[in-house]
């Protein structure tokens, strides 16, 4: 056990130098650009998921010529309509208040502007349909297809994140063939070194595991650089988004990477630079042998 720990610390020491840092900026930048995706994707999925994406229609009353009541039959006999809820203006009025940043205007107002209404839960499929026909109803002031457009958000998000993981997946290729032509160049400059060691019964295991460290490190080298762009990046734009949220009374954040996706990122930039020098390791070492 204590030879095999010598052999890998003698070749995570030899690998050290081989490091090249022009190669490791290039893998950082491009592994920047999906990580830095998934974070801005990940912080607007937060904020979606926590919007109610439940197909519903606010139906807002004319007080002077609504039955409120009947307006309730009527919306309870139509058979696309799941679920019924009466707001009163008063009740409006109190929610509106709650709502951060909103007390002080709610009672600047001095009267209740607001109409009563009705909240109907509606199937996906139905929905526009209903918006239309309730329209029609006599005492309906304005109809409202509430959560269409969170519904709309949800689907770009999916759409953003198939192209992010298509970006990934072109990136992350790129980092290979990097890795790879980085260890043919120095496989190519210590040929005589291969050669001789080769002639002095190393074993293919003792003359690979320094390139195999090499691409590791390289990859994780990338990855860690790459984290720290992305970060950098997330603190700019957050000093911007931060006085908007306020506007809105909101403390929405870019959120950085969880620690536990750090890890992984950090992981699989490490496999993808070690599967760069297997391929070249396991295609340019057989072209080498003593002479």
């Amino acid at each position: 056990m204590k030879a095999w720990l010598r052999q890998h610390r003698h070749a995570f020491a030899r690998a050290l130098p081989r490091i090249e840092l022009l190669n490791v900026v290039v893998i950082g930048v491009a592994l920047a650009l999906p990580a830095g995706g998934y974070a801005l994707l990940e912080s607007v999925r937060a904020v979606a998921g926590r919007l109610a994406v439940e197909p519903q229609i606010s139906v807002f009353l004319d007080a002077k010529r609504t039955n409120v009541d009947a307006l309730g039959t009527i919306l309870k006999r139509d058979p696309r309509v799941v679920r019924l809820r009466y707001i009163p203006r008063d009740q409006a009025l109190k929610e509106l208040g709650a709502v951060q940043g909103m007390g002080e205007l709610v009672a600047a107002l001095g009267r209740n502007p607001l109409p009563d209404a009705y909240v109907v839960t509606t199937s996906e499929e139905n929905l526009e349909s209903l918006a239309k026909d309730v329209a029609k109803i006599p005492g309906v002031a304005q109809v409202q297809a509430d959560a269409l457009w969170a519904r709309r958000l949800a689907t770009l998000a999916r759409l953003a994140r198939t192209a992010l993981w298509l970006l990934a997946g072109v990136l992350g290729a790129a980092l290979i063939a990097v890795t790879f032509n980085t260890i043919r160049l120095q496989i190519l400059t210590q040929r005589d070194e291969i050669e001789v060691s080769k002639l002095i019964g190393a074993t293919d295991g003792f003359i690979r595991r320094p390139f195999y460290y090499a691409g590791l490190l390289q990859g994780l080298a990338g990855g860690a650089l790459a984290l720290v762009i992305v970060g950098g990046s997330l603190a700019l734009l957050n000093r911007e988004v931060r006085l908007l949220a306020e506007s809105y009374g909101s403390d929405f954040r870019f959120a950085f990477p969880r620690e536990p996706d750090s890890v992984a990122f950090l992981v699989l930039a490490g496999l993808l630079g070690w599967l760069g020098a297997h391929l070249s390791v396991s295609r340019h070492l057989k072209e080498i042998e003593p002479r």
